[in-house]
């Protein structure tokens, strides 16, 4: 049995407290290899290496820092096929999604290569008399990211690609259910010449977790997981001084008016919904046609092709999902269908009985389409994050635009229409963070951010673009003057005047 441990300081460490997590293969429901759950003193050896990196790399030129997320994009290009094989086989999602996981970490690498100008301050000549006003983005020092199962390359990429980049020193304390490709993302970091103790992966469970909140080098925090663990990461850190930005849970809306293509909300709204198992947090659970006609029409299409849906292994090329993570998970899963029906919701299509032949024991599961759920329905409240879709019908574009507005989650919400004066009012007026207009899911680009509002996102700044290098430095503001004469002493506050 294979046992994963830490990445500090450029090497690998084996795990010292004597606890392991198991590692499952999603496929065929075994455990393929266990990982080491760091102690206290473990994540203090990391973040001693971190902070003994940070002076050096501090002090290392932006355009030298750049070369080094330059070399960093090349050797995960080269390293592709392997991190998503690497990935499917923990996570289980299918190989071309696993690309995809990496290839969205990869473009805010890139927005980061453009740090020498991302970082620049500002200067003001001639503020008052003889004074000269500028700004310098300074890294914070260590940093840390706690980042979730369902995104084991992007995530942490997002995370440390921009805080390595603005000069901090970083901890990654990655999933236990998939850590592979954080490690060897380390390492790769490391064969792009980064210095020892740059990027760090400290495996561990809610003991890693406390000790990087109430660590005082540790600076600043960024999170992506359950909204009740975001809260509490959000509350410790501020607690203990930090900054933090911490992303919890969703419940997405796709909003569809009768006047939008049939065709094209369905292909769109299947790969939303059911892609990566619905593990995603910019998934689409929630379908809102508006007007019973929309809602019929729009089931008659959905049921075929939910019912016809190819899941496989998460190695294959050719399905369109592969399994859940775990049992518990995929348990949990199956209990929120029964939920929703115990709610009243009719259940249209019912994927707890999938089984793959040869890979009976793996933790898979159907598609599953439940229509009439409510607002009041617990299943409708909460996250389910599996291949579930719930229809809830709207009376009208009023009530659309409620639903989603009135939801514990804003991350993210789209709407499907051919009225461009519909989708603007729409945009404007909904309180969800993100916005798709005919997007299904609106992840923006890696030089803009991502943020959701409510209980989807905890504190100011949003993740990557120009927020991330905001949230991963500090602003310090120089105001100068080189007088010729010396200057009489002054007891009223100084003006520009």
């Amino acid at each position: 049995m294979k046992t994963l441990g830490h990445f500090i300081n450029g090497n690998h460490i084996a795990g010292a407290s004597g606890r392991l997590h198991d590692i499952y293969n999603p496929t065929t429901g075994e455990v393929q290899s266990q990982v080491a759950l760091a102690s206290r003193a473990e994540l203090a050896k990391a973040v001693d290496a971190a902070d003994k990196a940070f002076p050096g790399w501090a002090a290392t030129n932006p355009q030298k820092r750049a070369r080094v997320m330059f070399k960093f994009k090349e050797l995960v290009e080269k390293d592709m096929d392997n991190l998503a094989r690497m990935l499917s086989s923990e996570h289980g999602k299918i190989l071309p999604d696993a690309r995809g996981d990496v290839i969205r970490g990869l473009d805010v690498i890139e927005f980061a290569c453009g740090i020498p100008h991302l970082q620049k301050g500002e200067y003001t000549e001639a503020a008052g008399p003889g004074i000269d006003v500028y700004s310098l983005r300074q890294p914070l020092g260590v940093v840390a990211g706690i980042t979730p199962f369902n995104f084991p390359a992007m995530i942490p990429m997002w995370m440390f690609g921009v805080a390595i980049a603005c000069g901090n020193t970083f901890i990654n304390k990655p999933s236990e259910r998939d850590p592979s490709v954080p490690l060897r993302l380390a390492e790769l970091m490391m064969e792009a010449g980064a210095p020892e103790g740059v990027l760090n992966v400290v495996n561990g469970d809610k003991e890693a977790v406390d000790a990087i909140i109430e660590e005082p080098r540790i600076k600043a925090i960024s999170f992506v997981g359950s909204s009740d663990i975001a809260n509490y990461i959000y509350a410790g850190g501020a607690k203990h001084g930090k900054r933090v930005q911490a992303f919890g849970g969703a419940k997405n809306h796709m909003i569809i008016l009768p006047d939008a293509d049939m065709d094209n909300v369905v292909n769109n709204l299947i790969g939303s919904a059911y892609g990566s198992a619905g593990e995603r947090c910019m998934a689409t659970p929630v379908a809102v046609p508006v007007g019973e006609g929309t809602a019929d029409t729009l089931i008659s299409m959905l049921k075929p092709k939910v019912e016809s849906l190819r899941i496989g292994p998460s190695l294959s090329e050719d399905s369109d999902l592969g399994p859940l993570v775990t049992a518990a998970h995929k348990a949990r899963v199956a209990s929120y269908i029964q939920m929703a029906i115990d709610e009243g919701q009719d259940c249209i299509v019912d994927g707890r009985e999938f089984s793959l032949q040869g890979y009976e024991n793996g933790f898979f599961m159907g598609g599953t389409l439940l229509d009439h759920a409510k607002p009041g329905h617990k299943s409708y409240e909460e996250e389910i994050f599996g291949p579930v879709l719930q229809i809830v019908r709207a009376k009208n574009f009023e009530e659309a635009i409620r639903l989603p507005s009135d939801h514990q989650y804003g991350n993210g919400v789209a709407i499907f229409t051919r009225n461009g004066a519909a989708a603007r009012e729409f945009a404007a007026k909904v309180n969800v963070g993100m916005v798709g207009v005919n997007v299904p899911i609106p992840v923006p680009v890696a030089y803009h951010t991502f943020g959701g509002w409510k209980r989807s996102g905890f504190g100011d700044t949003n993740q990557h673009g120009p927020e991330g290098v905001k949230f991963w430095t500090k602003v310090k503001t120089i105001t100068q003057r080189w007088p010729e004469d010396v200057q009489g002493s002054e007891f009223v506050i100084p003006t520009m005047e």
